[in-house]
Order: C-alpha cells, then sequence, then structure tokens
C-alpha cells in the first residue's frame, strides 16, 4: 500500500497485531517473548511482525543474535491526529444536541429536568 494511514489500519485490523502492539508498548521484546502468551507459532508471529514493519509501527534492531523488535509510535500518532478530526466533530454535534434539547426543555414545562 502506497499510502501509509491505510497501511497502518491494515496492520491494525489484526487483534493478533494489535496485541503485540500492546506488548511491544511496554518495552522491547523478542519474537519468542511476543510469540508466548499466543497458541500460535514463532513463525506466524513473524509473519505479523513483518506486516507490522512494513505499515511501519514495529522496527526490529539486531543484538548480537536476537533481532529485539521496538513500538514505533510515531506512525500511531499520525492515526490519532487522523481520528481527531472525527472526536472534534462528535463532540460538537453531541453539544449542539444538547444546546437542542436544553431549548425544547424549556418549552415544555413537563419535560423531565437533568
Amino acid at each position: 500500500m502506497s499510502d501509509p494511514l491505510s497501511a497502518t489500519f491494515a496492520a491494525l485490523a489484526d487483534p493478533t497485531r494489535r496485541a503485540i502492539l500492546a506488548r511491544l508498548a511496554r518495552g522491547e521484546a523478542s519474537v519468542g517473548e511476543l510469540a508466548a502468551p499466543f497458541t500460535i507459532s514463532q513463525p506466524a508471529v513473524s509473519k505479523h511482525l513483518k506486516v507490522l514493519e512494513q505499515a511501519g509501527l514495529v522496527t526490529r534492531g539486531r543484538a548480537a543474535q536476537s533481532r529485539p523488535c521496538k513500538l514505533n509510535a510515531a506512525r500511531l500518532r499520525e492515526v490519532s491526529d487522523w481520528l481527531e478530526t472525527y472526536r472534534r466533530f462528535w463532540e460538537e454535534s453531541f453539544d449542539r444536541l444538547d444546546a437542542y434539547l436544553a431549548e425544547l426543555q424549556k418549552g415544555d414545562p413537563d419535560a423531565p429536568k437533568n
């Protein structure tokens, strides 16, 4: 995918990959450490890591024989920034709805008060 945001959302669509990211949020980990809580093989975890790496969510280092994985939170910031626009939209919509309902209650003396 040439669009980084689409690649990020595609990578985040899988619950195993989201769990891997949650684990990496606590610090670096090896493939074996990441595979431990799952009932899938280490090669399957490696495939998930490859998707996360291609989306820019994970980086893999090299320390002797080990290739520790590390979260790249900057890519998640891009998702958060994109979503922020929509969060503001919904907050403003709910604020307008609250104001409208308050106006309706003013006109109806039998309406329940908050």
